[in-house]
């Protein structure tokens, strides 16, 4: 049950939206093993002289570049999983975005099930009532 935020450098684009959410749902899916009806996304863009590496604006670099944060319940995924689905998630942005810069985020953030869920239950709820 994953929660996603995703920021993307430039302006508000509606197909670009449409092709991450597309792409990222996915990779969460086939890498990460988790279900599509409890997967959340939220996008948000950033003007690119408003975002700066190595203090720089992405305007003055003519780049473009995103951050994902992705949180997953803790153990219910591998280090393997996680750092392949780190270089999907980048490469897919790559093939998306022109100029993509390389400082660009993904970040896993294992979250303990105690303190973690949706619809006002958490996930060790959920794995109580699983009876697993």
């Amino acid at each position: 049950m994953p929660h996603i935020v995703i920021h993307l450098s430039g302006n508000p684009d509606a197909a670009l939206t449409r092709g991450v959410v597309d792409k990222v749902a996915h990779l969460t899916q086939t890498v990460l093993d988790k279900k599509l009806p409890v997967i959340a996304i939220t996008v948000q863009y950033i003007a690119a002289d408003a975002w700066f590496i190595g203090g720089q604006s992405l305007a003055e670099l003519g780049k473009s570049a995103f951050h994902l944060d992705i949180s997953i319940t803790d153990e219910t995924n591998t280090k393997a999983e996680k750092a392949r689905y780190l270089r999907e998630v980048y490469e897919a942005m790559a093939a998306l975005r022109s100029n993509l810069h390389e400082v660009s985020y993904v970040h896993l953030i294992d979250a303990r099930a105690a303190a973690y869920g949706y619809g006002g239950r958490t996930q060790e709820y959920r794995h109580q009532q699983a009876g697993v």
